[in-house]
C-alpha cells in the first residue's frame, strides 16, 4: 500500500470509497445535519478538521506503540485523541460562532462517536500509510464527508420547495435520497482499478 500516489489516495477517500456513501460510516450527522446547506458545510469543515488532527495523532501514536511493542493500546488511544480533539473544536465553535454552535446542537459532541473518524484512524494504520499519505487520506475522507453532507443538504433544501406526496415526506424521502446518492457514488468504484 505504500506505493500508492497521493492523488489516488485522495480520490479513493473522497469519491471511490467515500466514508458516508460507500462505507456507511458517519450516518448520524449525515442524516441529522444535512437539513440546511450552511449547517452541513460547517459540520463538514469541523469533521474534516477533526479528521486531520486525529489522523496526525493516530500516525504518531501508532509509531510510538509499535516502538514500545504495545499495539493493543491502539484503539483506546485513538478514542482518547478523537474525544479530546472534538472537545477543542466544540469550545472553539462555542466561543467564536455561537449561532453555529446552536445550529449543530447535539451533533457537534456526537463527532466524538462518529465512526468515520475512528474508521479513518484504523484504516490508515491497517493500510500502512506514511505520514504524508495519512494526511492526504484524512483530507480526502473529510472532503468526501463534506461533499456527501452538502449534496444531501442541497437536495433536501430543493425538495422543501417541491410538492412531495405525504406518503414519502420526512424520513422516508431522506432515506431514499441517501440510497440514491449512495448508488451514485458506487459508480465511482470502477475508478479504483
Amino acid at each position: 500500500m505504500g506505493n500508492e500516489s497521493l492523488s489516488f489516495i485522495f480520490l479513493n477517500a473522497a469519491l471511490i470509497n467515500n466514508f458516508v456513501l460507500a462505507y456507511f460510516l458517519g450516518i448520524c450527522p449525515f442524516l441529522g445535519v444535512s437539513g440546511k446547506l450552511e449547517t452541513a458545510t460547517r459540520m463538514g469543515g469541523a469533521v474534516t478538521f477533526v479528521m486531520l488532527i486525529s489522523s496526525t495523532c493516530a500516525y504518531g501514536i501508532h509509531q510510538l506503540l509499535v516502538a514500545v511493542d504495545a499495539p493493543f493500546l491502539q484503539l483506546i488511544s485513538y478514542i482518547v485523541v478523537i474525544a479530546s480533539t472534538v472537545q477543542l473544536v466544540e469550545m472553539f465553535i462555542k466561543k467564536f460562532s455561537p449561532s453555529l454552535f446552536r445550529a449543530l446542537g447535539i451533533f457537534l459532541p456526537l463527532i466524538t462517536t462518529n465512526c468515520a473518524i475512528l474508521g479513518l484512524a484504523l484504516f490508515q494504520t491497517n493500510k500502512g500509510y506514511n505520514f504524508a499519505q495519512s494526511l492526504v487520506y484524512a483530507l480526502g475522507a473529510g472532503i468526501g464527508f463534506t461533499l456527501a453532507l452538502v449534496l444531501m443538504a442541497g437536495l433536501r433544501e430543493e425538495l422543501e420547495l417541491a410538492e412531495v406526496p405525504n406518503l414519502v415526506k420526512g424520513t422516508a424521502l431522506t432515506l431514499m435520497l441517501a440510497g440514491i446518492l449512495s448508488l451514485t457514488f458506487m459508480g465511482f468504484a470502477g475508478l479504483g482499478g
